[in-house]
């Protein structure tokens, strides 16, 4: 097999098969992933495991009717017959064979320079084995440490009727540790993540300890949480925890999709004012190194950095590649899917607030009573109507500018474009965090991202009166 998977001569076979029914648009996506895991639990390794997934999704598309097969026979005869199961949506069609020129072909070397092929499964157990360390040393309250590893690579090649043929190299590595810290009010839990499009250089012993041991001092002082408030009160989201919150809450009503089914509460609204002045919010899938990044998407389009929202004005959306083309305009980059048997769709990259100009710590001081969000959990939104609900999984109480006791866990209520104008202060400490984002039955990896800054007003749905 050569290095762009399939050969040029081969794609254009296909894709010329695809289109010869009729079809309007036909592409070919090839994928070839590795994937490693190591999970350790209570000291002992539970889980080594490595796995291998290749073949090819094709689609063919005619009118408002889209035809998608995938195969994971990559022969020539193979994809032909996927690309005809494809095309048998365009049965009635014209007929008559199109021959498909492809372009250039733009291939991308990945930015990894240590790849997780070339790590000894001992190497990793070793990485488990000092996060176990470092986080039960911080306290004998620490009863339940699991630590996970997981690395992909993942080559892919695209090519369309309209002449795209790209290809790109990306490497993943992933690690995350949970503790568990057990006192008389009973058990509280930490979590942090390390992720980047990189290779193992991300896991220096520095970066994991420091992980572990955030860890495990998240859960400790959790122990002596107290029950948060409920009721509209300011909250100061901490610098990187708080970007899932906008990611949600308004980076899925900016998806084309959303927007063209008029599915959103951002549908029709470009050129007017729906944010803060302080607010201007980009999806850049070009920030190099960070889990969101791509070199191309999965549609074969350049990544990009899009500004979506601009000092509180809507400016654009995300767009895929063929919505897109069905709107005449160009694609924005966010053309993405979970793999080869899955139908691309706009998805979010590395999506951030810009930062401020306030300092971080006279925005807690600045705020006489609220809550201090170090970290959040899961959410969830209405894209129509923008109405979300968030957990915390990490908040401390503000007294008299003071960050001072920590929280039970407890949500956030509220509405994206009513958070949006909230938006009152601003900081200079961005940092970014990586997720997984879910969609339509899709997850893909993405970056979030923020600076300390201040919601005027939110509900916290806690039990304290």
């Amino acid at each position: 097999m050569s290095s762009i998977l399939v050969e040029r001569d081969v794609l254009q076979a296909v894709l010329g098969a695809a289109l010869e029914r009729g079809g309007e648009f036909a592409e070919v996506f090839v994928e070839d992933r590795t994937t490693s895991s190591a999970v350790m639990d209570q000291g002992r390794v539970e889980e080594l495991s490595s796995g291998r997934d290749r073949g090819a999704g094709i689609r063919v598309v005619v009118g408002e009717t889209t035809g998608f097969a995938h195969t994971a026979d990559l022969s020539q005869r193979g994809l032909l017959a996927a690309a005809q199961a494809a095309a048998s949506v365009a049965r009635g069609g014209g007929g008559g064979v199109r021959e498909i020129a492809l372009g250039e072909h733009r291939d991308y070397p990945t930015q990894a320079t240590t790849l997780p092929g070339e790590v000894a499964k001992a190497k990793k157990i070793e990485i488990l084995r000092h996060a176990d360390d470092v986080a039960r040393s911080e306290s004998s309250s620490i009863t339940q440490v699991q630590v996970a590893l997981g690395d992909s690579t993942r080559r892919f090649v695209v090519a369309n009727s309209d002449g795209v043929f790209a290809s790109d190299n990306q490497v993943r590595t992933r690690f995350n540790v949970s503790c568990i810290a057990s006192g008389d009010t009973g058990m509280q839990t930490g979590y942090r993540p390390i992720a980047g499009t990189r290779g193992f250089e991300l896991l220096t012993p520095d970066a994991v300890a420091e992980a572990s041991r955030g860890a495990a001092r998240q859960a400790i002082i959790k122990l002596d949480a107290r029950p948060a408030p409920s009721g509209d009160l300011p909250v100061v989201l901490a610098g990187g925890s708080g970007g899932i919150l906008f990611h949600e809450a308004c980076g899925h009503g900016l998806e084309a999709d959303a927007i063209l089914k008029q599915a959103s509460v951002y549908a029709g609204k470009v050129g007017q004012q729906v944010a803060s002045p302080l607010v201007t919010l980009v999806d850049d899938g070009t920030v190099v190194g960070e889990w969101g990044y791509l070199s191309v998407d999965d549609e074969g389009r350049a990544s990009g950095r899009n500004v979506l929202i601009e000092n509180g004005m809507l400016t654009d959306y995300m767009w895929d590649y063929l919505r897109a083309r069905k709107e005449g305009r160009v694609s924005s980059g966010n053309g993405r899917r979970q793999s080869y048997q899955h139908l691309p769709m706009v998805r979010m990259t590395n999506t951030y607030l810009l930062e401020g100009d306030s300092d971080a710590d006279e925005i807690v001081a600045q705020t006489p009573r609220g809550v201090y969000v170090a970290q959040l959990g899961g959410g969830q939104v209405n894209t129509a109507t923008g109405d979300f609900v968030f957990g915390m999984t990490a908040a401390f109480l503000i007294e008299n500018g003071k960050i001072t006791a920590p929280l039970r866990d407890c949500n956030l209520i509220g509405n994206g474009p009513e958070i949006l104008q909230r938006v009152d202060a601003v900081g200079r400490d961005f940092s970014m965090t990586p997720g997984t984002c879910g969609k339509d039955g899709q997850s893909v990896p993405v970056g979030t991202g923020q600076a300390t800054m201040r919601l005027s007003s939110v509900t916290i749905g806690g039990t304290a009166l």
